[in-house]
């Protein structure tokens, strides 16, 4: 078997990516069709009895509040006929005794009990069972208690109330139900209780079930004791269908009958057959009404889409397969062309370029769009070749430049300490301070020894070029900058807050007046340094701060054009961002004549700043 697999391995492994790819898709197409088919009866059939189970369901509810509700009808008819007192009070007395009584109580009470038990279809019949040895049984509604069995069943009324039902009529056990009520009297308890029973026939009581003879579910009614006493309609599909299995059906069935689980489906098996039963307990009845239906029946739909789905996956199967295989050959033929390609550029040959025929506005497809990008590639790659001879070439004239700049420090270094010397000899002081200014400008400007400085020596350098303009132009130019120490320490990239300091000095002043910057930082949700730049000279136009605003919104990674807006904040901006990301840079606000604050957003706590 190992050998078996090693070679099969083997096999896969050597073949064709074309092959690969046909026996790939072949398996994608042939296994989920398969798959999906079924799982799409699968579902059919889950839907299909959840279906069936609420149609069940809707049904017997509809049966038992039918059954309710006619339960209702006879006892009303009870009571009606209890409310007629002179008729109970006449039937517990000496009937006997006088003839014209009789008559009397034939025309008046007894012709109005009789017109009670007619206004209700359904009441077929009600008797009284009275125990009085004067009574007269000359009316099929009262009869002598002797008549009534079993003899003890009013202990079992009394247990239950004073009334009760039973599926059968006690009397002759046909296809009648009856209510039993007791009729007690004052002043009769050495005797028997009377007994009133109300039948209602089956056929009009239950004609709900007795009525249909098809659909998949087969409606009984069964005792809740006795699975023997039931009443179903014997013509119904499903009875006739299941012939002498149907009393082990109903056995099985009324075996797993539960008052208290009543909303949960019952399923049982009678032979090879599977059954479903939806059901309510009737509790005056002490009988259950019951759906039944077969699995079978139910699944006869979905079970034959099986066949018919599996033909129509295996048409669409050989279909797919078909256009797979031909769409595979003219797809690796042009990859053919892309590897010919490589094999050229592997011995050397740059310029072995794939022609794949397309226009100029023609987009073509995935492997179109891979030969251009190859093509593209091998431009690249000789405009990279070019440009690191360049690079070597500006990389040793920047090394020449660099030596040559480094001359020319430190002969201007010596020159102004010789002029600062003159100065304090002829007792200049002014002069001598504003060159040791100037010095320290040209000094921290010139000495870019890293990429970062702190913020405190990026502060003393702005503090020597407040001093020098002052003294230049005569100015009250006055920087205030109280910084925790922490802050002092922060690493910033160098050079970025110069600008800014020298545009509120060139622009912000009003002429022959003074403006005072003022320098504070916060730190924003410990996550950002926020540094604010704030003078109170005459502000920004609404014009102009409305194109600064936009140019430091602009994200397009355009060349960096120093002093485009006149200000020249926007190439701070755009370095700060290539040096951190979009999420940092400037932000600038002004009122005319009031103020103008730039705020410089950097990460706090950044340990690799990196470069410009």
């Amino acid at each position: 078997m190992k050998a078996v697999w090693t070679r099969i391995r083997r096999l896969y492994r050597n073949s064709r990516i074309s092959q690969k790819l046909f026996l790939a898709f072949s398996l994608m197409i042939a296994i989920p069709a398969i798959i999906v088919s079924f799982l799409f009866i699968r579902t059919q059939e889950s839907q299909l009895y959840k279906d069936a189970m609420a149609t069940g369901a809707s049904h017997v509810s509809r049966l038992e509040e039918q059954l309710r509700s006619r339960l209702a009808v006879l006892e009303n008819a009870s009571s009606t006929a209890l409310t007629q007192k002179a008729f109970v009070d006449f039937i517990h007395s000496d009937m006997q005794a006088d003839g014209l009584r009789l008559v009397k109580f034939r025309q008046n009470q007894y012709e109005q009990m009789h017109n009670i038990i007619q206004s209700y279809d359904l009441v077929s019949q009600i008797s009284f069972y009275v125990d009085n040895p004067g009574l007269h049984e000359i009316w099929p509604e009262i009869y002598r208690y002797d008549r009534f069995w079993p003899q003890d069943y009013w202990m079992s009324l009394r247990e239950e109330g004073g009334a009760g039902y039973r599926l059968f009529s006690l009397q002759d056990d046909g296809q009648t139900l009856s209510y039993y009520r007791l009729v007690r009297l004052q002043g009769q308890s050495s005797r028997r209780p009377t007994v009133m029973e109300i039948r209602a026939a089956h056929s009009e009581f239950f004609s709900s079930v007795l009525e249909e003879t098809e659909g998949h579910f087969f409606s009984v009614v069964m005792d809740g004791s006795d699975p023997s006493r039931r009443v179903y309609n014997g013509s119904h599909v499903f009875a006739l269908n299941a012939g002498e299995e149907l009393d082990g059906i109903l056995g099985r069935v009324h075996g797993k009958l539960d008052a208290l689980q009543q909303g949960s489906p019952v399923k049982v098996r009678a032979g090879d057959q599977l059954y479903y039963a939806l059901y309510r307990y009737i509790a005056p009845l002490d009988a259950y009404v019951i759906d039944i239906a077969s699995h079978q029946d139910l699944m006869k739909g979905p079970r034959s889409w099986y066949l018919l789905v599996t033909a129509i996956a295996a048409c669409v199967l050989l279909m797919m397969l078909l256009l797979v295989s031909y769409m595979t050959r003219r797809i690796f033929r042009r990859l053919e062309m892309v590897l010919a390609s490589m094999r050229k550029v592997r011995r050397g040959q740059l310029d072995a370029k794939i022609h794949t025929g397309l226009g100029e506005n023609e987009p073509g497809d995935e492997i179109d769009f891979v030969a251009v990008s190859y093509n593209s590639m091998l431009d690249e790659i000789q405009r990279l070749m070019t440009q690191v001879v360049d690079k070597q070439l500006i990389a040793k004239n920047a090394q020449l430049h660099s030596l040559h700049s480094q001359i020319n420090s430190h002969f201007l270094y010596n020159a102004l300490e010789s002029i600062r010397m003159r100065a304090e000899v002829e007792r200049q002081p002014a002069i001598a301070g504003a060159l040791v200014s100037l010095g320290a400008l040209l000094r921290y400007s010139m000495q870019w020894r890293g990429d970062t400085v702190n913020l405190g020596d990026e502060l003393a350098n702005i503090e020597s070029y407040i001093r020098f303009i002052n003294f230049m132009e005569g100015s009250g130019f006055e920087l205030r900058a109280e910084l925790p120490p922490e802050v002092l320490r922060y690493p910033i990239p160098k050079m970025c807050l110069q600008p800014i300091v020298e545009n509120a000095v060139h622009h912000a002043s009003p002429p022959g007046g003074s403006v005072t910057i003022e320098m504070n930082v916060k730190v924003e949700n410990n996550l950002m340094l926020l540094i604010d730049i704030r003078d109170n000279g005459t502000g920004i136009d609404r014009d102009t701060l409305s194109r600064l605003q936009e140019a430091l919104a602009d994200n397009a990674d355009r060349p960096i054009t120093a002093s485009r807006n006149g200000l020249g904040l926007e190439n701070v901006h755009k370095r700060l961002q290539l040096h951190y990301g979009e999420g940092c840079g400037l932000a600038i606000d002004s009122v005319p004549g009031a103020y103008t604050c730039v705020t410089i957003r950097l990460p706090w706590e950044q340990v690799s700043l990196g470069g410009w």
